[in-house]
């Protein structure tokens, strides 16, 4: 799809900044302000991308780039694997799970990352999910 696309009203740009500025601002989509693209042609165009797979395109090269700039191999040789428990909301109560060794109700976010912390992989559960469950999809997901 090119740039000058006939039914395109707003440029990709314009679309990408007004997600940056959404991200940023960390508010609902219909709060984006007037000088940006309408919140529903963000929205759209936000949900072809994510089902592209541009982001995690993004984020795979921005990880490299990071690592060959700090004079590293640009391929991770090391994995952690790691989880918190993140207490629930009132809202989040029916998928909340109880984590018995934290002594708290809430969601479980399991996360791969590589040794400069860059993240690979994450994953959220109810609390109540134990880690060595996990493990193995986030392996596959790093792979």
């Amino acid at each position: 799809m090119t740039e000058e696309a006939p039914q395109r009203t707003h440029s990709l740009r314009a679309v990408f900044n007004a997600l940056r500025w959404l991200v940023r601002a960390g508010c609902p989509w219909y709060m984006i302000p007037n000088d940006l693209p309408p919140w529903w042609v963000v929205q759209q165009q936000t949900q072809r991308w994510l089902r592209a797979g541009c982001f995690e395109v993004m984020a795979h090269d921005l990880r490299l780039l990071l690592r060959v700039i700090g004079d590293r191999d640009g391929a991770h040789s090391a994995v952690i694997v790691d989880s918190r428990t993140v207490q629930s909301t009132p809202k989040s109560e029916a998928r909340a799970g109880f984590d018995g060794h934290k002594k708290r109700k809430g969601s479980k976010v399991h996360a791969a990352l590589e040794t400069l912390g860059h993240l690979l992989a994450a994953k959220v559960t109810p609390a109540n999910q134990q880690d060595r469950a996990q493990v193995a999809e986030l392996a596959k997901a790093v792979q």
